[in-house]
């Protein structure tokens, strides 16, 4: 079956002929699948009157067990944004009532950042939503195409992480 990707290199194949232009095979179809999934992703989320964002840092508060609590360093690092983004996202977050900066119990000039009963219940929802969505956009895959595709952009990623990825910075992105 062919799609707009096939449609693409064969127009850069036929003006020019002298660069590999199959290399955009793969490239191109994860960055458009890309654009349909962050679309697909950014419904699902507003069912629950999130943002990708708060989604990102409440499911990584979630994924962390129970207190389900993290510094904001660990957040950080967790979500690979700058300090001053994640105070911000902290803060419009706590002003919801989704999260709560606690002291922190051992050192006094920290603190940490603790999901809420009302952020835990929209998160889980919205974590509903969300795999309703994607398992949308694979329904019409076979399962052991699923699998194949999933370990061979595994395979890719984790080269990537290794070696810091393209920019030096590691990956980006939602974090599910």
């Amino acid at each position: 079956m062919a799609d707009s990707v096939d449609r693409i290199i064969a127009a850069w194949a036929r003006e020019r002929p002298d660069l590999p232009v199959d290399r955009m095979e793969v490239w191109s179809r994860v960055t458009r699948l890309s654009r349909l999934l962050d679309r697909a992703r950014s419904r699902a989320f507003a069912q629950h009157d999130l943002e990708v964002w708060e989604f990102d840092v409440l499911a990584a508060l979630r994924r962390c067990g129970e207190p389900y609590q993290m510094s904001p360093g660990q957040l950080l690092s967790e979500l690979e944004v700058s300090s001053g983004t994640m105070t911000n996202r902290i803060s419009r977050l706590s002003a919801r009532g989704l999260v709560l900066r606690r002291p922190h119990p051992v050192d006094g000039r920290s603190a940490l950042v603790e999901l809420t009963g009302k952020g835990m219940e929209l998160v889980d929802g919205a974590l509903a939503a969300l795999l309703d969505s994607e398992g949308g956009l694979m329904r019409q895959l076979d399962p052991q195409d699923v699998e194949q595709l999933g370990a061979g952009l595994r395979a890719v990623l984790g080269h990537q992480e290794i070696r810091g990825g393209a920019s030096g910075h590691g990956p980006a992105g939602s974090n599910g």
